[in-house]
Parts: C-alpha cells; sequence; structure tokens
C-alpha cells in the first residue's frame, strides 16, 4: 500500500523521547552490526537508518512500548516442545510460537535467501499486540474477538479511508489495522496468506498473520541476516526509531532465549485484556525499568479507542470450568502408520470441585509430527459428558517418527492445559528371508545377475515401510562390514559395502540394489537387518568361470 502520511505527529513526543533512550539502553547490544538513529518519532530518516519502503503494513497504529526483562530466559528458545517454565511475561504462548516458526519454515522453503528469523516476528507480534492478547486464540489460531486498532479517521491521527467495505474491521466508512499483526485492510488484500490451510486469509488468525507479515518483511531481495536489511524490514512496518528499538529489543531477547507457555497465560498490555481495543500501554509490571505511566505516542492511523462492550452475567461457580485434568489415559504409543491403542480422557470440574458436564474442552496435537486425529484433524472440540469427562478422537500415527504433545484446554478460557506426550516409534519387523534359494555368484570383477529379494513380516503379517540396513560383513565371531568382496555403488558410483534408507514396499517387500564382485574369489557374507533387530545373512560366491571340458 502507498505511504499514507509523510510524518508522525508529535503528540506525546516528550514521552516518546524518554522511551526512547530507556529502550536503547537496553538494545544497545542489539544484532551484530546494527546501527539505529536517534531522535524523534517524527523524523523520516536520520544517521544511519536507512528509509522505509513505500508501503506500510500497520498504516502506523499505535503500537506497545512493553521492554523485554532484563535477565535472559533461562530456556532456549529452539522447540516448540520446551518445558512450560517461567514468567509468563517471558514466555510465548504455544501457538503464537507455533506459528511464528511454521512462517519462518514456509518463507525459508519458498525464499531461502532472506533467511526470516522466527524471533523477528515474535518481536513484531509482542509490540504490535501483546502476543494476540497473551494467545487468546483458539485451536485454529483465531483470536477469540477481533484486535482492531483505533479508527483512522484522522481525530489526531491520519485519515485512511474505507478499503475493505468492513469485511474486515467492521468499519465502512474508514480503515482500522486488524489482528495480532496489526494489518491495515487494504495492506492485507496484497500480502494476506493462508498459514493454516484451511483455505481462507484471516487477518485474525495468528498463523496466516504470522505468514503474512513475513512475506512482507521479506519483500523484495530483503536479506535479514544484514542488519541494515532487517532496520529496513521493521521501519517498513512502522517508520519510527522508537518502534525499530523496540522490535530490535525483544528481538534480542528472543535470540537469547525463551520458552513456551499454554496458550491464553501470556501478559497482556493494559487495553487488551477483553475489548478489541489495543489501546497504548505505559508499561509491563515485573519487565524493565520504563517511563512513568504518560500517554503512549501517537502513531499515525490511530485514533480514538472503541467504548468498551458491557460485561456479560458471570456464570455461577457450578457452571463455571475451573480446570481439566487426567482423567486416567494410559501411555501413548504407537508405530508409524498405526492407531494409537490409548484414548486421551480428560474430566472438567467446576470452581467448587465438582465435575463439570458440558464443558467445552479443545484437544490440540502441536510438535514436528504428522499425526492426527481420526479424520485428519490436528484439533477437535468436545463436551464433557454427565459424568464430567470426554475422550479425545483416536490418535492416527504419521509416518514421522518421534515425540509430539496433545494439549487439551477449556475451550476459550485462560487456564492451564493438560499435557500429553505421545512417541511414534519406527514401523518393525520380527523375521525377514529370502524370497528364493537361488545361489548367488559372479566371477572376479563381474556384477551378480541374480537380484536380491527378502520378504520382512511382523507377528506373520506383511511389515510395510520398515527400515533396512545391508551390510558386507567379515566371516568373523564379531562380524564388522568387510573391505572387501562384493559391494554396492552409490549414487556417484563409488564402492560401499552398507547400505542405509531401505525400506520394504507395501507387501513387505525389499529388492536390493545391484551387486559387484571385485577380483578376490572367495565366499562372502551379507547381512540385511531390519527396525526391530530381525537378520538375516546371505552367501556370495565370487568364483572364476569354469574353463570349458576338452
Amino acid at each position: 500500500m502507498a505511504a499514507q502520511f509523510g510524518r508522525r505527529l508529535r503528540k506525546g513526543a516528550t514521552t516518546t523521547a524518554v522511551a526512547a533512550v530507556a529502550v536503547a539502553a537496553l538494545s544497545a547490544s542489539g544484532a551484530p552490526g546494527a546501527t539505529l538513529a536517534t531522535g524523534s518519532d517524527d523524523q523520516q530518516s536520520a544517521g544511519t537508518t536507512p528509509s522505509p519502503d513505500d508501503s506500510a503494513a500497520t498504516g502506523n497504529s499505535p503500537y506497545y512500548t512493553d521492554l523485554p526483562p532484563l535477565n535472559t530466559p533461562n530456556k532456549p528458545g529452539t522447540s516448540t516442545n520446551l518445558p512450560v517454565t517461567g514468567s509468563a511475561e517471558s514466555g510465548i504462548p504455544a501457538s503464537i510460537l507455533a506459528a511464528y516458526k511454521k512462517a519462518e519454515q514456509t518463507v525459508a522453503d519458498s525464499d531461502a535467501a532472506c533467511r526470516l528469523p522466527w524471533q523477528l516476528l515474535a518481536a513484531i507480534g509482542k509490540v504490535e499486540s501483546g502476543q494476540a492478547r497473551g494467545g487468546r486464540v483458539d485451536a485454529n489460531g483465531t483470536t477469540f474477538s477481533p484486535i482492531l486498532g483505533p479508527v483512522l479517521d484522522g481525530r489526531g491521527f491520519a485519515m485512511i479511508k474505507d478499503t475493505d467495505n468492513g469485511a474486515y474491521d467492521g468499519d465502512s466508512t474508514h480503515d482500522r489495522a486488524v489482528g495480532p499483526m496489526q494489518f491495515i485492510p487494504s495492506t492485507w488484500a496484497t500480502w494476506g496468506q493462508d498459514g493454516n490451510g484451511d483455505g481462507r486469509k484471516d487477518p485474525n488468525n495468528i498463523y496466516d498473520a504470522a505468514l503474512a507479515a513475513g512475506r512482507y518483511l521479506c519483500a523484495g531481495s530483503r536479506d535479514l541476516s544484514m542488519a541494515t536489511d532487517l532496520d529496513r524490514a521493521v521501519l517498513s512496518y512502522n517508520h519510527s526509531d522508537a518502534y525499530l528499538r523496540t522490535v530490535r529489543s525483544w528481538f534480542d531477547y528472543y535470540k537469547r532465549g525463551t520458552h513456551e507457555i499454554p496458550d491464553g497465560t501470556g501478559a497482556v498490555p493494559p487495553g487488551l485484556g477483553g475489548g478489541t481495543d489495543p489501546s497504548p500501554n505505559p508499561g509491563t509490571p515485573g519487565a524493565s525499568p520504563t517511563p512513568p505511566p504518560s500517554p503512549k505516542p501517537p502513531r499515525p492511523g490511530g485514533g480514538t479507542p472503541t467504548s468498551p462492550k458491557p460485561t456479560p452475567p458471570t456464570p455461577p461457580p457450578s457452571q463455571t470450568v475451573a480446570r481439566v485434568e487426567n482423567a486416567g489415559t494410559g501411555t501413548l504409543t504407537a508405530t508409524a502408520g498405526d492407531a494409537f491403542a490409548e484414548r486421551i480422557k480428560v474430566r472438567a470440574e467446576n470452581k467448587l470441585g465438582d465435575s463439570l458436564a458440558k464443558a467445552s474442552v479443545t484437544f490440540t496435537i502441536a510438535g514436528d509430527t504428522d499425526a492426527t486425529f481420526a479424520g485428519g484433524k490436528n484439533a477437535v472440540t468436545l463436551l464433557t459428558g454427565a459424568d464430567g469427562t470426554v475422550t479425545a478422537p483416536v490418535l492416527q500415527a504419521g509416518e514421522k517418527t518421534g515425540q509430539f504433545t496433545v494439549r487439551a484446554v477449556p475451550t476459550g478460557r485462560s487456564l492451564p492445559a493438560v499435557t500429553y506426550t505421545a512417541t511414534v516409534t519406527a514401523r518393525q519387523a520380527d523375521a525377514i528371508a529370502r524370497t528364493d534359494e537361488k545361489a548367488l555368484t559372479a566371477a572376479p570383477g563381474a556384477e551378480f545377475a541374480d537380484t536380491v529379494e527378502v520378504k520382512a513380516t511382523y507377528k506373520d503379517a506383511v511389515a510395510a515401510g520398515v527400515a533396512v540396513t545391508a551390510t558386507m560383513i567379515t566371516d568373523a565371531a564379531e562380524p564388522v562390514e568387510n573391505d572387501k568382496g562384493p559391494y554396492f555403488k552409490d549414487a556417484d558410483g563409488k564402492t560401499v559395502r552398507t547400505l542405509t534408507d531401505l525400506e520394504t514396499d507395501a507387501d513387505g517387500i525389499l529388492k536390493l540394489p545391484k551387486i559387484y564382485a571385485d577380483g578376490t574369489a572367495g565366499t562372502y557374507k551379507l547381512r540385511l537387518t531390519t527396525e526391530g533387530g530381525a537378520t538375516v545373512v546371505i552367501e556370495l560366491e565370487v568364483e572364476a568361470p569354469q574353463a570349458p571340458a576338452a
């Protein structure tokens, strides 16, 4: 979108300068090579601060000046499977963190040269919406209520007339920034993405918004591993030195480490707790020192906050879900491709400690896995029965082995989740044997004419997709790989005597690649071992052809 305004208004400029000094002190050791300009908020470019692009993701709507905690996080932010520890302020809600990392991977697959770090998305998400109001999203990553910036009607801020007929922001007269990454509708029309594969581009969905932000930050030929390009990308989101410093401080903090916390338990900037108004935030208790509470520096694109919605009546304690707990779920283990025999079962309790019927519980699969619930879904929402319990659908293991997590949480409530660890093991075989009994012979320096074919089974049934290792071994009491005799060839035509990454087909059959003989005659052994420990040893004979009888 073309820039809608040329300079920032100076309302609150004094407090902005104080905030800028505080943030600059915290982020002085930002990314290597980063050089940030100083000056007032309405400064377009100074020092070495790069000029912005001719578009803005957010319309420069209000943002939050929360600063990171002074202490370095205890846990490295490298996995969505990290323990739930530490303060909510320094953590990132599980679905929000997963969306940032998914966006990083998606962009890397199509634009590797950009080198988009998920920590940059996390920094912008923190500054724009407090990580989607502390992770208040449903199982699909959509905020429970829209996150809307103030009306861009020119009253103290820039004027942006309606561009979406109110489709995203509910305002058919003026635009408002929308969603956890605060896109204005006209920019979303260009950059909107479907990050969760549901066929929709929804700015209020964190997966969609995070991917759109990633694409936007990577516009052109930017390489975000370079400080100048990263600064330019952030300034294209909001051309303000104070904004750049604030984002940079969170970016540096998240790079040093963070941890995952349950959805809905993150710190919420003041003004974001229950409505759609992301009003300015003077600081968060427990964070590093910030200026005294005062009006946030205005950002073009802001306006008068909407009035809060009436608070609905509070249900009695007997009808209010207070917690969910494990209701006797056993160990969750399955072989790749199989269904888990055990099913997850939870119980909902009210504030009086009694079982609660008709309570909505959402089950969500998280982690690096292709496992799903029956029907191919990775999230389902169900109601508890008369006894207060509910059982999740059958878990179906995919082909990825290892561990993943399933969470059960009261739907739409900021309550702790019950977390289960599920394990997918590799397909196994308890027997493997040749499919024929042909003698395998070859002349020195020639190739074996017959192909080695074996079949794997498990409990007398076909064992499909089982990993097999083939090794030419010595004839010793404790065999090791042979350094002479028959061999295979790798993709480059080089001699190898061990093959990995072999796998049986749907019928449990494995046909080995061609086998070659070197110049040494003799009897040799080929050993095939399956995942699960089944083994077969096959003899290979290398002998010179017999001379024809006289």
